[in-house]
């Protein structure tokens, strides 16, 4: 089959935002403000100003690859007192719409993308163990983090700042600055710290409601405070390159908005395109088996979320030594672009 390598090329156009983004960030939907490069780029100084009490001078990344995503601190508010009510009595959520599922000690939780897709972060606790169920629209990327450092526990919010078009989340204890993609501490106190990703997937709700009509399914503290189930990023999965909020690199021979799967395991990341995937309803990467149905609406299509196009649902199971099915294990569903820039040396199994 044949493999996929990036290739430093094709740098999309950085000076013109697109018409069709608009990207609510305080009530309705109002355009985001896309600064030329000159205003893009921050620095600590500036940071500082903004009354981050962050330790800039702990950092293993350039300050010029975080840009404003427009929203301040918090101007996506996370979710820090979630609320849940039971699949069997939710009303208001399509079949097919994705929801990120959650099982821990039998704890079973969902985590509906018409919610996450405003909110981004919700710092919860399932099965005895506190996490931060995080989602990032610009890249797809639905991770789970447990929410423990050796003796502290944190509690995440958003930056209002974008690294590869990805969530910059900050710790409310030391205020570091964590790599949603990757779970990393990449400025300040904590720096280099990992947090541990934890298995979870994105399934459509009626799946996650027939298998566990009791599961808990989060539901908004206030449903009049965001357009919920609408889709702010009409379009987006059907672009031919991310918005103009990426400013690297693009790869010339897979197109950057093409969706793949991550297994995110120790060592380097290994990943197959969705479609792959799909075409041959079972793939092996490694000691992981991913597995993909039909039957899931694309949260970043049409304007409705319940009526986005069909991308199915993936499942990823660590394989015992006899080849058998074991625990699940940790993936992710991306777009090209991201997984490249942040694992530019990785490799992408095509059909």
């Amino acid at each position: 089959m044949p493999i996929v390598k990036p290739v430093q090329s094709a740098v999309a156009d950085h000076k013109r935002l697109p018409s069709a983004l608009q990207i609510s960030i305080i009530a309705g939907l109002v355009p985001l403000l896309l600064i030329i490069a000159s205003q893009a780029f921050a620095d600590a100084g500036l940071w500082r100003s903004e009354g981050w009490q962050t330790d800039f001078s702990k950092s293993s990344i350039e300050f010029d690859e975080i840009l404003s995503g427009g929203p301040p601190r918090d101007g996506i508010p996370s979710i820090d007192n979630p609320q849940f009510v039971a699949a069997k009595d939710i009303t208001d959520l399509g079949p097919l719409e994705p929801v990120i599922r959650l099982d821990i000690n039998g704890d079973i939780r969902a985590y509906p993308l018409q919610v996450m897709t405003w909110h981004e972060i919700v710092n919860d606790e399932v099965g005895g163990t506190p996490v931060a169920v995080t989602y990032c629209p610009l890249c797809n990327s639905a991770l789970v983090f447990d929410r423990r450092v050796g003796e502290q526990l944190l509690d995440f919010g958003t930056t209002g700042k974008l690294r590869n078009s990805d969530l910059v989340m900050y710790d409310r204890q030391t205020e570091s600055w964590w790599q949603q993609f990757t779970g990393n501490a990449i400025v300040g106190e904590l720096l280099d710290t990992d947090l541990r990703m934890i298995p979870s997937r994105v399934e459509s709700f009626e799946r996650f409601a027939k298998a566990n009509p009791d599961g808990k399914v989060l539901v908004p503290n206030n449903p009049n405070m965001r357009r919920y189930g609408s889709n702010p990023y009409v379009n987006y999965d059907s672009r031919g390159a991310p918005y103009p909020l990426f400013r690297g690199d693009l790869p010339s021979d897979i197109g950057p908005m093409v969706r793949v799967v991550v297994v995110k395991q120790d060592g380097e990341p290994k990943a197959t395109t969705l479609t792959h995937l799909r075409d041959q309803a079972s793939v092996k990467l490694g000691d992981v088996e991913l597995t993909w149905e039909s039957g899931q609406n694309s949260a970043l299509d049409t304007s409705r979320i319940a009526e986005g196009k069909d991308v199915g649902n993936v499942v990823a199971y660590q394989l015992n030594a006899d080849g058998s099915r074991g625990d699940e294990a940790v993936y992710d569903v991306t777009f090209a672009f991201a997984f490249l820039a942040f694992h530019p040396d990785a490799e992408i199994i095509q059909e």
